[in-house]
């Protein structure tokens, strides 16, 4: 909905149309924008309001830091390097410890275990004991405790807690080398306790080694007699061995064995294939056809029998068509025939014959042969088993051989690597004495504690922002109501500087003081806020369409937010105008308005009028300072305002009224704490609503504007009172005179500026 109208239901008691009233003029001078969107600077004027938040705070969180800041015990820290170097392998012949050049997993584990053996318990203990800190738990009369003596837990851990809470131990990365810092009030304790820990920790690494060599001097010794025995051992069974198999030359044995089984394999495999060739000869001689037989042994006769055949049959079948078969020459021809056909068969079974004793030979070879190769494969065998048995025991032999060897040269080893005192270790940088206190950093403690104590009062600032439900600015009315604001009456009066007299001083109106100000419109018309009321009366006049307002409502959410001196000030401006007003006090509850002007009351007034007990004329008075301001007090308090107030007799005075004067201001209670208001409202032409900038919650302005909607009310806007000109809330409004108010200028000021 457009902020700029305000659309209400039709007025109940004439059936018109009350929507869409254009918006109201603002003062002069004075600007409001568009409804802002959060912008940096919006979050800057959050702060500029809220500095007192943010610079407690910040004094506050400053003053603790630097107050533990210098109450800390200054620290004194020495630093010292260890260079730890590679070595490869220890009296067993396995890697000792990672290699440094190993890839990068392993040389963080390796290191990471160093740092661990410094941070170790025993060694902190050690350490304890050459700086002589177990002295103070041994007796009075009692001179140095031994290293051996045992010491209460809580004894150890009371020294391994003083050692390990100043000592920090971290690799350098990408390097062999470990550093180790120490922290203590007094600077020369810092380099001994740190020079003494490093020698420590390299004592403990040569004595770890030495133990470590005796152990394996020991491990070895019963290792070499456990090989001893078993090499002894591997010897009789290899020997029994070759003596129970008859084993000599085995592998000569073997190489002659495998040639002639590659012989025989040979040879078995063409006799197969002889006989297979031989088996497929003789069956052509069962077919008995002279032609295979031919193809199977080309040698024959048969192919040339055939041959002959062939012919004499010609020379038969001549003769016998020619002369018959009676003629000699053709009994002839074919007793020659005969003669060739009987040779044909002979060689037919001859050559079947001989096919026969050769397929029957190949057979013969073959099977020789394969039962040959056979026994060949049986001796080949048991060979092979015999020489698997000869070999393991000979390999357990060398294996044992072998072991001994290396385990004796070991133990020489040992021996002469126990009487050495080595280490992989180097101090690279002693521990000196430190000249400035590492701890605590002034200028870093100091400078955290002006961030945090920033930090956090920003938080807080926001925060309290955040919280903050009252309404400050016309536009939260607007967006809270949809309600459009009629103007600002600011806090502060500025008089100019004949009416401010020599001190230039102004008169403050500040919440919850009240102060003589509610004819200031009157008393200095100069004023901030009797411009502010002139602007008002603007609003108020053009806030309806066709005819200005005649019926002025005047009221407020909550007690105390200025709705009588709105009232009354707005009574004057539109006297000041010439015109007739009436100032109607219609708080029969808790009257103002006759205090505010200094009228005597003289026991009447509107409770008197409405009871019938006085009349018109004996309760209005005019006023002394305007001529044309009428006020009607009201009176004493009667038992039931509410149903005075929306009498048929109140509604009938108002419409008298109407006739009477130009302008009727009626000033009443706060709507949300009695029922006056809104009963009156629905014979009002205009109803203010009057709000205390940071006094109002959002909440009340909401409620106050539902109830004046239910019944109708034409409300035509919202005046927000007690407004700090100089606040940052107001930052997106333009004022004359630089933002400060609102600036009257005055004959002299007018010439002057000529």
């Amino acid at each position: 909905m457009d902020s700029g109208k305000l659309i209400r239901a039709e007025d109940a008691g004439n059936g018109k149309s009350s929507l869409d009233f254009p918006p109201p003029l603002l003062p002069a001078g004075y600007f409001p924008a568009t409804l802002p969107q959060p912008a940096l600077l919006d979050y800057w004027h959050i702060l500029v309001k809220r500095k007192a938040v943010v610079l407690i705070t910040l004094a506050v969180v400053f003053a603790l830091v630097a107050f533990r800041t210098y109450r800390t015990t200054p620290l004194y820290e020495s630093t010292g390097r260890v260079a730890i170097y590679h070595e490869s392998q220890t009296l067993t012949g396995f890697k000792d410890s990672v290699p440094i050049d190993a890839d990068d997993w392993d040389y963080t584990v390796a290191m990471e275990t160093q740092v661990r053996i410094m941070q170790s318990d025993s060694l902190a203990l050690k350490v304890a004991h050459d700086l002589g800190w177990d002295k103070a738990f041994a007796p009075a009369n009692a001179g140095a405790i031994p290293l051996d003596s045992k010491l209460t837990p809580p004894q150890e851990s009371a020294l391994i807690g003083r050692l390990r809470g100043s000592l920090q131990v971290s690799s350098i990365p990408n390097t062999r080398m470990i550093e180790l810092r120490f922290s203590d009030p007094a600077p020369r304790e810092t380099a001994r306790v740190l020079n003494v820990f490093m020698d420590d920790y390299i004592q403990e690494n040569i004595r770890a080694k030495y133990d470590s060599t005796m152990q394996a001097t020991d491990w070895l010794t019963r290792q070499l007699s456990e090989l001893r025995m078993k090499v002894e051992s591997s010897q009789e069974k290899l020997v029994k061995y070759e003596k129970d198999n008859d084993i000599l030359g085995i592998d000569e044995k073997q190489n002659i064995i495998t040639a002639k089984l590659n012989d025989l394999n040979k040879a078995y495999t063409d006799a197969t294939n002889d006989r297979i060739h031989k088996q497929a000869t003789y069956r052509l001689t069962l077919n008995s056809s002279p032609e295979l037989l031919s193809q199977a042994d080309p040698n024959t006769l048969i192919e040339q029998l055939r041959t002959r055949e062939a012919d004499l049959k010609t020379q038969y079948a001549q003769v016998s068509t020619q002369f018959g078969p009676a003629y000699p020459k053709v009994v002839e021809v074919g007793n020659q025939l005969k003669q060739v056909q009987e040779t044909i068969q002979g060689e037919t079974r001859r050559i079947g014959g001989r096919l026969q004793s050769e397929y029957q030979a190949a057979t013969q070879r073959e099977t020789l042969l394969q039962e040959a190769l056979n026994q060949q494969k049986r001796e080949a065998n048991r060979l092979n088993e015999r020489a698997i048995q000869y070999t393991l025991l000979k390999r357990d032999l060398d294996t044992n051989q072998q072991l001994y060897d290396g385990l004796l040269q070991r133990l020489k080893e040992a021996g002469i690597s126990a009487a050495l005192k080595s280490s992989n270790i180097r101090i690279v940088d002693s521990a000196r004495p430190p000249v400035l206190p590492s701890q605590p950093d002034v200028p870093r403690n100091l400078l955290l504690g002006l961030a945090a104590g920033l930090i956090a009062g920003v938080v807080l600032a926001f925060g309290a922002e955040v919280m903050d439900s009252t309404i400050r600015t016309p536009e939260q009315v607007q967006i809270v109501s949809a309600l459009p604001s009629l103007g600002i009456v600011p806090m502060s009066i500025s008089l100019s500087s004949q009416a401010q007299g020599r001190n230039g001083k102004g008169i403050v109106l500040r919440p919850g003081k009240r102060e003589r100000v509610e004819m200031i419109a009157h008393s200095h018309p100069k004023s901030e806020i009797a411009e502010s009321y002139r602007a008002l009366r603007t609003s108020i006049l053009l806030s309806s369409l066709g005819a200005p307002p005649q019926v002025i409502l005047v009221t407020s959410a909550l007690p105390q937010e200025g709705k009588t001196t709105t009232a009354v000030n707005c009574g004057i401006v539109l006297a000041q105008q010439g015109s007739r007003v009436l100032l109607v006090d219609a708080d029969l509850r808790r009257p103002a308005v006759h205090h505010s002007l200094g009228i005597r009351s003289n026991g009447g007034g509107l409770s008197t009028l409405l009871a019938g007990q006085h009349s018109a004329e004996e309760v209005l008075v005019r006023s002394n300072q305007l001529s044309n301001l009428y006020v009607l007090p009201a009176g004493p308090p009667p038992p039931q305002p509410a149903e005075l107030l929306s009498s048929a007799l109140m509604k009938q005075w108002i419409s008298t009224w109407r006739k009477h004067f130009d302008h009727v201001v009626i000033d009443t209670p706060p709507c949300l704490s009695v029922t006056d208001a809104v009963a009156l409202s629905v014979v009002a032409d205009s109803v203010v609503l009057v709000i205390r900038s940071g006094v109002t919650r959002k909440e009340a302005l909401r409620r106050a504007r539902e109830l004046l909607a239910r019944v109708n009310a034409k409300v035509a806007g919202v005046v927000v009172n007690a407004v700090d000109l100089r606040s940052p809330d107001l930052h997106h409004y333009y004022y004359s005179g630089g933002g400060r108010g609102y600036k009257y200028y005055d004959d002299s000021t007018t010439q002057k500026n000529r």
